[in-house]
């Protein structure tokens, strides 16, 4: 549905909106240095935003716009490092940009704080760049007491559903939810929520749990990128650096500037390749579940494993997929066999780690490799420990007085 709506007016979802031109006015972080945004000049060129609803597909959206094929394919090969296009859902939002040629930007947002504007160069190809509003992260202490199971009452208390059941997860190895568990025991719990102008962008850092129990007592405590007890022993199962049985040759490695050995353009390359004959066996770098099993124009037939909230890995250009989505698969487990599917140079396993939504270097990033914290970091540890539960300690005394 079209209509002359200012840019202002939220989009029903499934519905379009026609402004002159689309606007890209929100504050933004860039992530790439000095990135801008490159709007269309003349307020002759028409623009249309569109929230994405259940069952819509990209390609049906092109073809509802009249945008061909070519071009669609176009902004998929820009997005190959990036597959922020295979994530589309219900509610995020699309832009699109026209010229006399055509599509002259495509711009994609999946919240408050993401998105990624496609531009058209003067060959016809499109470039990336990703904008990230970092907004501010504020800790709350939420209180509670047990009445049913555990996330039921977590959400009674003030706890996010997804917040409750991340917790249940981190505890699953150290709590037994049916035998330890009794009516009116306490919990507190300690959390960082992002806001970005006053609103809850979603995304949420659990700092601290603490459960205090007539049966079991446990706590969870955030440092260093782990979970650990108050006694400084991981909760988190660790991850394996390399999704490989053993070390292969790396035959390109994690580079945002990297120059794309067939097209010759530079486009960041946010994984490692390690050269495996077609076959080899690839491995889950870590417990978690499978969220994608994909074939790609050009990734090729690719495997996406979410870990937990922050941490998610991909292997792309597979031969063989032994896993299907939704299924739950351990550290080590075989998940396919590697391949040249896709847009492919040779033969290889292309691996990337994303934390937080972020691709990062996975031979370098800070990931949970250590099960306890190590001597000289134990100090640090035990003061931001304290500072969390005399944090508790105050909301408790707070909420006797009321």
């Amino acid at each position: 549905m079209l209509s002359e709506n200012s840019s202002a007016v939220p989009v029903p979802p499934g519905q379009f909106r026609s402004t002159l031109p689309l606007e890209l006015d929100d504050p933004v972080v860039t992530v790439d240095e000095q990135a801008e945004t490159h709007e269309p000049s003349s307020d002759e060129n028409p623009s249309i935003s569109y929230v994405v609803q259940k069952g819509d597909m990209l390609s049906t959206i092109f073809d509802l716009l009249h945008i061909s094929q070519s071009t669609l394919y176009k902004l998929m090969e820009a997005d190959v490092n990036l597959l922020a296009l295979d994530t589309i859902q219900p509610g995020h939002q699309l832009g699109f940009n026209f010229d006399e040629n055509g599509l002259k930007q495509f711009i994609f947002r999946s919240g408050l704080t993401y998105k990624v504007v496609f531009d058209r160069g003067e060959k016809g190809d499109f470039e990336f760049k990703e904008y990230i509003e970092k907004g501010g992260y504020r800790r709350e202490i939420i209180s509670g007491t047990v009445e049913g199971d555990l996330p039921r009452s977590m959400k009674r208390a003030g706890a996010r559903i997804a917040e409750a059941y991340q917790v249940t997860h981190l505890l699953k190895e150290r709590m037994n939810f049916r035998s330890h568990l009794r009516a009116g025991d306490k919990f507190q719990l300690a959390v960082s929520r992002q806001y970005v102008n006053g609103e809850y962008t979603g995304s949420s850092i659990i700092e601290g749990f603490v459960y205090d129990g007539a049966i079991r007592k446990q706590s969870a405590f955030l440092f260093d990128d782990n979970y650990f007890d108050a006694e400084g022993e991981s909760l988190e199962k660790a991850f394996q650096r390399i999704p490989l049985a053993k070390r292969y040759r790396i035959s390109s490695s994690f580079n945002p500037k990297r120059r794309h050995p067939i097209t010759k353009m530079i486009r960041p390359h946010n994984g490692t390749d390690f050269a495996v004959g077609i076959g080899t066996p690839v491995l889950a770098a870590g417990d978690g579940v499978v969220s994608r099993v994909i074939k790609h124009r050009y990734a090729g037939l690719y495997i996406e494993i979410q870990h937990n909230r922050k941490y998610k890995t991909r292997y792309l250009h597979l031969s063989k997929a032994y896993v299907r989505k939704g299924q739950k698969v351990s550290r080590g487990q075989k998940i396919a066999a590697s391949g040249n599917s896709g847009r492919s140079t040779g033969a290889h396993l292309h691996y990337e780690l994303h934390v937080n939504g972020r691709p990062v270097n996975a031979m370098t990033a800070p990931i949970p490799v250590v099960q306890t914290i190590p001597r000289n970091k134990r100090g640090a540890f035990k003061q931001q420990v304290a500072l969390i539960k005399s944090q508790m300690a105050e909301q408790l005394a707070q909420a006797e007085k009321q």
